[in-house]
């Protein structure tokens, strides 16, 4: 797994690629957001559109992420989505307790309130399956 980090005004988008499984997974998630809070950074853009695995312990660091984040006065956002982990977070109903964007302008410009003349746009399409999960929930 790899974590690519970047800033867009004062807002820190973490580009996370591979899986987010028990072991380094969780842990490179972890101490990235550690250090970045250490330092500062409370508005923080999670990436997922590469990760292509999720487990129950990386749903775990996502809501841990979010907790540490939310306990120090910051703000976590979830961006792209992969199809796997949107099926994943529609299962456990934890898309009700994250702000999931589609697109990064979206993610930092609305979340954030920060002009985002630099984000990246790549579209995301939703699968039949997690489209039909996340209307079971509703």
């Amino acid at each position: 797994m790899n974590i690519h980090t970047r800033t867009v005004g004062d807002v820190h988008i973490l580009d996370i690629s591979g899986k987010i499984v028990l072991g380094q997974g969780t842990m490179v998630v972890r101490s990235t957001i550690k250090d970045l809070m250490h330092n500062g950074v409370r508005k923080i853009v999670l990436n997922l559109a590469e990760v292509n695995h999720i487990d129950s312990s990386g749903v775990g660091e996502l809501v841990s992420s979010f907790t540490a984040v939310a306990k120090g006065g910051g703000q976590l956002k979830l961006l792209n989505l992969s199809t796997k982990v949107q099926e994943i977070l529609a299962i456990t109903r934890l898309l009700t307790v994250f702000q999931v964007y589609d697109n990064e302008k979206e993610a930092v410009s609305a979340a954030f309130d920060v002009e985002c003349a630099d984000c990246h746009l790549p579209e995301l399409r939703m699968t039949a399956s997690a489209r039909a999960a996340l209307t079971g929930l509703e």
